[in-house]
């Protein structure tokens, strides 16, 4: 490990192969940050992701990982600490959709679990033993502070009735988001919701023509899909510490889909 690489900050970023996990990647590159790219099953996307993140002046690195394993989860930070020697963030991107989009009324205890395990329970978890390790980190004078950044989804306060799992698992991630803002701030380690609305990937590929009809119809006040990088400006904004005396906040980027209206 060279002193450019060990002084320069540390993101894990879970789900980060593609869509907004690589959006987001890309652009803490730009901040000059080394990102840990975990993955699931696509080394060659992941792969690519790390090209992208060099190529935007960042340093970066794969790890796969299900994180829905608990020793999996401790095999990415370990790995982490061990090429790099910290951690400055972690974002919580990975989650899977509802499989099947069963209807609420036949929804399984299997795709539950599955969901859940992935969507919640892993960023639970995740979040707990990287806290653990920022604040070894920070006694030990290598790092000033610590983020926790949730992707959640619209879907944490938007019924889908054929996403039950899913929906659930986003609420919870913002009641997540709370309880450990108000545990780790005498910490200095700050946690963040970013909600993101219709964004354009290809999870969303399917209901494409669907959605852009629906957006041109005013189902968002700002008429056109998101991107990942909508998505990975709000991160870049948290890690840059915009937003200092702010923590447990929840940020919509969702091209105002949040907005009542009559």
């Amino acid at each position: 490990m060279s002193d450019s690489i060990a002084n320069c900050p540390v993101a894990i970023v879970t789900g980060g192969s593609r869509g907004i996990g690589r959006g987001i990647a890309v652009e803490l590159g730009r901040l000059g940050y080394a990102v840990v790219i975990n993955y699931l099953r696509r080394s060659e996307a992941a792969n690519e992701t790390v090209a992208a993140v060099k190529q935007a002046g960042g340093d970066a690195m794969t790890v796969q990982a299900d994180v829905a394993v608990s020793d999996l989860r401790e095999h990415l930070v370990n790995r982490t600490l061990a090429v790099f020697g910290r951690v400055d963030l972690l974002v919580n991107n990975a989650a899977i959709s509802s499989p099947d989009r069963k209807d609420l009324l036949d929804a399984t205890e299997e795709n539950w679990d599955r969901v859940l395990a992935t969507n919640l329970k892993a960023p639970f978890f995740l979040s707990q033993r990287v806290a653990q390790e920022m604040i070894r980190l920070r006694a030990a004078g290598a790092i000033a502070c610590g983020k926790l950044i949730n992707i959640a989804s619209l879907s944490s306060y938007t019924a889908s009735v054929d996403r039950a799992e899913y929906c659930i698992a986003k609420a919870g991630l913002s009641m997540m988001t709370a309880l450990f803002a108000a545990r780790l701030a005498e910490e200095n380690i700050t946690v963040f919701e970013i909600r993101p609305g219709i964004v354009a990937t290809d999870m969303t590929a399917s209901v494409r023509d669907r959605y852009d009809r629906e957006i041109a119809e005013g189902l968002t006040p700002i008429r056109r899909w998101g991107r990942p990088e909508d998505v990975a400006k709000a991160v870049a904004a948290i890690a840059q510490d915009y937003f200092p005396f702010s923590t447990g906040e929840c940020l919509n980027v969702d091209g105002g889909f949040h907005i009542r209206r009559l």
